[in-house]
């Protein structure tokens, strides 16, 4: 596996080479020879050309092999069938990188690009090169000075990093970024990604001290796993923006079609941007202003927004986007109403938006503005101002800004106006204050913010991989499965789909299945053995709504009225679907719910994403109200309840006048174990139940549909794009002492009793930790601890008693142990903590030799660490679970290294 490491190499280079280097006007060649000769990169930049002449007053060299220095790095620029021999010439003179901006014809010839694909990775594999592209337009760093790009102008330095992968907004945005006066810490333009993709490249700048934030521009996908394990890492400390086309089926299509790539549902790439902490946004200006958003602001700790301005009109308008767009209007308290009345003197609306008057002076703005920051009811407050001969825009913005100040929430402007609220714009942008030009922007601006926050707290969550809170009998369903498939069959419908169901504890109503070689007579016997009223169903695999069809009858009270339906049924069928192949029906007992909402829960499986669940209104109306929202698995409580707030028909489920509200937890619990059913039985590729009843009372499935298929992963949780809570890895072990500690992968939750943990930690054992003396962790640092991605880093928290023998106490964390992994899976650093008064146990053993298996079994070559050189008991742990301890003289510090899987020969 190719490290990360060499990204190093090609993002700061400390030489450059460049095959293909031209003097030809016009010409790629010259265009990136000058675009790197004219910035500041201080490195050697070395034209690789044939006839050795020189280019641009730099002398060159025949070939590869020739050249004065081994380059860290090469531009190539060349036909596509002299690749590999340029690439091979490179990776045997040691050469890590490069930037290959050729331009080829296996462009959308799939088979042919997928064959010489492989050519190429292979070569690089063997040198351990990395290559950016081909059909790229390269990359600038600006920090270094570096243009490595065919780009027509360089960019300004900045902390913002854009990724893009087309080479059409890669200059598109550099120009509009630099008339803007934008700058960029990294510019990246990834073209058709035979190697460096997404992932790879976010998972360097994750680690980039330059940038304090990622923006990308996606058209596809193509490797989701990777790409949102590396997404959410970013994401968790830096803002990761997303523009993605494709919003539309065609321009799905289109963007697909010119990259080569699978076609993927633009809502479920929704669904996985709000799942990993990002942000998505429609357009370049949007972007960039969201970017400088989040930049200046705070994290909301709510969505209430109050609304300050000295005009109606901009304030009755703010207030319609921001409902219009599903936003909340803050209440204000009563003692703030009191306070504004008093010193207001009746100058206002006595209402919010709160409206002064037009005149309003900096003062008065400023009173106003201190009263609602102090509100508890509000959580961010945009302030707004129609320019006015009576008192300077620049008056208002001190006052608003000196105000803003005092406060921890968050304040937004928006002066109206253009040459009147310059000035008022430059106090705002000294200060650091969100500042808009219309209050449409404004508004856009914090409802991106509002939902920022919601998909952090998203990211947040780390759903179980295996069932806590019930036990389904998951042999009986992999039984049915194995059936299925033995004879040839696909679909499980009927008692089988409701028996799968039962399995899992979802409730499904009483079923019987008659064949077609049964008929009409069949039906009525088994009406007879259920009891009337039953429901009536035509039996087909090729009708997925089959009411719609003329398939349903209901209410059916005798054997007469069975008989007459059944051959209606068939009629109605064979007229409106003639080629559809009818396999006799399905009887229930009819459910009579006068309050009952008609839901549907789908699982399909994304040629990107892997398995997605859709939740929304069911029945007959499914396709006519198009009400539904979408979520990746797996799934918990409180994901659940997340993904039925983005529909309309959840108002309804929270019942109005006399309609009852739906039991929520009921439905919100089905969503789960369905989330659970695929990630146990990874056959199931397609699932339908529609409709589910759901009201006060509970759900009830009345109809479900389950397509089966030989899985290709072993694990049901492997063809997740999302990595659940390996609950698997739980384990007991005993102490010393015989007290009895649970060993477990850390969770989210766990965050409250971490800081009491740390409350038992010493000082000198913190120091020891965290090779400096620290006072009480920000809550940030301490999310970072509790809130991890299991694809790439582990930590395994020990719990039990404080007290040995002490069984009936509440469980206390004892100690833990963590491992952050590279990438390329190749080094895993650990770090490990024990309370202090509960040393010489065993449990830093237990621990260590808890995260070297762990490490050892995901296949990572190596697992590292260090201990300041006054930690003896830290230097005797490690020796006694097996690493290779050396002291380093110069930093004073003991290293570990211990081998967990040689690299093959």
């Amino acid at each position: 596996m190719v490290k990360i490491s060499k990204l190093d190499k090609l993002f700061k280079p400390t030489s450059v080479a460049v095959i293909g280097a031209s003097e030809e006007p016009g010409s790629p060649g010259r265009q990136i020879m000058e675009n790197l000769l004219s910035g500041t990169f201080l490195g050697p930049v070395m034209p690789v050309r044939e006839d050795m002449q020189p280019v641009l007053g730099q002398e060159s060299s025949r070939s590869v092999d020739t050249l004065p220095l081994t380059p860290d790095m090469a531009c190539i620029i060349a036909p596509h069938e002299e690749l590999p021999r340029h690439l091979e010439d490179l990776g045997k003179r040691g050469c890590h990188a490069a930037v290959v901006l050729s331009r080829g014809r296996f462009r959308f010839d799939r088979d042919a690009r997928d064959g010489y694909t492989r050519n190429l990775l292979d070569i690089t594999q063997k040198y351990e090169m990395r290559i950016l592209g081909p059909n790229c337009l390269g990359f600038i760093n600006p920090s270094i000075g570096l243009n490595a790009s065919l780009a027509h102008r360089h960019a300004l330095p900045g902390k913002v990093a854009f990724v893009s992968q087309s080479d059409s907004l890669f200059a598109t945005v550099l120009d509009w970024a630099t008339s803007q006066s934008i700058g960029f810490s990294h510019f990246i333009s990834l073209g058709d990604r035979y190697d460096i993709r997404f992932g790879n490249v976010l998972d360097y700048l994750m680690s980039d001290p330059n940038t304090r934030a990622v923006l990308l521009y996606i058209e596809t996908i193509m490797n989701a796993r990777s790409f949102l394990s590396a997404a959410r890492a970013v994401a968790r400390n830096k803002p990761v923006l997303v523009l993605k086309a494709g919003r539309s089926i065609q321009g799905a299509r289109a963007a697909a079609a010119h990259s080569g790539a699978f076609l993927g549902s633009d809502e479920v790439y929704d669904a996985a941007f709000r799942r990993a902490g990002m942000l998505r946004v429609n357009d370049i200006d949007t972007l960039f202003d969201t970017v400088e958003t989040l930049a200046r602001t705070r994290p909301l700790r709510g969505e209430r927004l109050a609304i300050l301005t000295n005009g109606g009109s901009p304030g009755f308008l703010a207030t319609d986007s921001l409902v219009a767009g599903g936003g909340k209007l803050a209440m204000l308290e009563d003692k703030t109403e009191e306070q504004l009345i008093e010193a207001m003197e009746g100058a206002w609306s006595f209402d919010n938006p709160l409206i002064l008057r037009s005149d309003a002076s900096g003062e008065l703005y400023s009173q106003a503005l201190s009263y609602l920051l102090k509100d508890k009811n509000t959580d961010a407050v945009l302030v707004m101002h129609v320019p006015t001969h009576a008192v300077s825009d620049s008056e208002v913005a001190e006052a608003v800004t000196k105000t803003a100040r005092t406060s921890k929430r968050n304040v937004l402007t928006s002066f109206l106006g253009e040459e009147a609220a310059e000035d008022a714009r430059a106090v705002f942008a000294k200060a650091g204050i969100p500042t808009y030009a219309t209050p449409d922007k404004a508004i856009r601006g914090f409802q991106n913010m509002v939902q920022y926050r919601r998909n952090q707290e998203l990211l947040m969550e780390a759903p179980p991989s295996m069932p806590e809170s019930f036990m389904p009998d998951t042999d009986d369903v992999k039984q049915f499965v194995a059936r299925a498939l033995e004879s040839g069959r696909q679909l499980l419908g009927g008692t089988e789909a409701m028996g799968v169901l039962s399995a899992y504890k979802i409730p499904a109503v009483e079923t019987r299945l008659v064949s077609d070689m049964e008929g009409v007579e069949g039906a009525v016997e088994a009406a007879n053995e259920i009891g009337y009223p039953v429901a009536l169903k035509v039996l087909s695999p090729d009708l997925l709504r089959k009411s719609l069809a003329g398939g349903v009858a209901l209410d059916l009270e005798s054997d007469a009225a069975v008989r007459e339906a059944a051959q209606h049924i068939l009629e109605r069928v064979r007229e409106q679907q003639p080629s559809a192949r009818i396999n006799g029906f399905v009887v229930q007992r009819m459910m009579r719910r006068a309050f009952a909402h008609e839901l549907f829960i789908e699982v399909v499986t994304d040629p990107v994403f892997g398995p997605v669940i859709r939740f929304g209104q069911g029945g007959s109306l499914t396709e006519v109200a198009d009400d539904h929202a979408v979520s990746l698995p797996p799934l918990n409580l409180g994901l659940a309840r997340e993904l039925i707030s983005r529909t309309r028909v959840a108002s309804i489920l929270r019942g109005h006048r006399e309609f009852p509200a739906a039991n929520m937890d009921a439905i919100c619990q089905t969503l789960v174990k369905v989330s659970q059913l695929i990630v146990d039985v990874p056959e199931i590729f397609e699932l339908s139940v529609n409709p589910l009843f759901a009201d006060s009372e509970g759900v009830m499935a009345l109809d479900c549909a389950i397509h089966v298929a030989k899985a290709e992963v072993a694990r049901g949780e492997d063809q997740l794009a999302i990595r659940p809570y390996p609950r698997e890895l739980e384990v007991c072990v005993t102490l010393k002492d015989g007290r009895r500690v649970f060993l477990r992968p850390i969770r989210p939750e766990d965050e409250p009793a971490h800081w009491e943990f740390l409350e038992h930690v010493s000082a000198e054992d913190m120091r020891y930790r965290f090779f400096s003396n620290i006072g009480e962790l920000p809550r940030t640092e301490m999310a970072k601890l509790t809130h991890i991605d299991y694809d790439r880093e582990m930590a395994f928290i020990a719990k039990g008693s404080e007290v040995c023998g002490d069984e009936s106490g509440e469980e206390k964390t004892l100690g833990v142990v963590r491992a952050s992994t590279s990438p390329d899976n190749e080094v895993a650093e650990f770090a490990i903590l024990i309370r202090s008064d509960l040393k010489r146990l065993g449990l830093g053993k237990q621990l260590m030799q808890k995260i070297i298996e762990y490490c050892r079994s995901r296949g990572t070559h190596k697992i590292v660490g260090q201990a300041l050189a006054e930690n003896a008991g830290m230097v005797g742990l490690a020796e006694a679970v097996g690493f290779e301890v050396t002291k380093d003289f110069e930093d004073d510090v003991y290293n570990f290294e211990q081998i967990l899987n040689p690299h093959e020969k």
